[in-house]
């Protein structure tokens, strides 16, 4: 009878996992070292931040909140939650992609040069994507947009062929829908 279990766990079959993306709201106190310490544990794990966005939300309670999109597998994302959750200074982790009431939008400067017929076409383009002209040039505009992450790229894309040159992101934000309170 021969045995058919593995000498060692290196010998196990490794299977590669589906990475998905997830966006967590955390509200934290608002005192100095609480970014670096959550920053400090994505480095420290080898977790990469697609996106990070903080601000101060309520100054009588000293609260700020750190909206945070990263990647990978359904395990390492449940560490991370729990992670963020045993932090000193956390008071509350929300995953907002599997939140149902979750709203996510992020917003764009986005620079295109052009003139004649390149110059038309981007400002037809924005107007379909509800971009609005903040500045204006002769030979360039800047476009403010907003919406979902995956809106702006589709948006950037389509400027790569009409005269893009320059584009800036703030970051994903988060919000639940309703009268709940994060």
């Amino acid at each position: 009878m021969t045995d058919t279990q593995p000498a060692s766990v290196y010998d196990l079959a490794h299977t590669d996992q589906e990475e998905s993306r997830a966006t967590f709201a955390v509200l934290v106190d608002n005192e100095p070292g609480v970014l670096h310490r959550v920053v400090g544990l994505f480095a420290a794990r080898g977790y990469n931040i697609d996106s990070l966005t903080v601000a101060e939300t309520d100054a009588n309670a000293h609260t700020s909140r750190i909206t945070i999109v990263t990647r990978g597998t359904v395990q390492v994302l449940a560490q991370i939650e729990a992670q963020l959750q045993k932090m000193v200074s956390t008071r509350h982790v929300q995953d907002v992609t599997k939140d149902p009431n979750g709203i996510e939008r992020e917003l764009a400067l986005v620079k295109v040069r052009g003139t004649g017929a390149e110059r038309v076409e981007a400002l037809r383009v924005s107007d379909i994507f509800r971009a609005k002209v903040v500045d204006t040039t002769h030979e360039s505009f800047v476009f403010e947009l907003t919406g979902a992450s995956s809106k702006i790229d589709k948006y950037v894309d389509l400027m790569k062929g009409l005269g893009l040159v320059e584009v800036s992101r703030t970051g994903v934000l988060s919000l639940q829908r309703g009268v709940e309170v994060f």
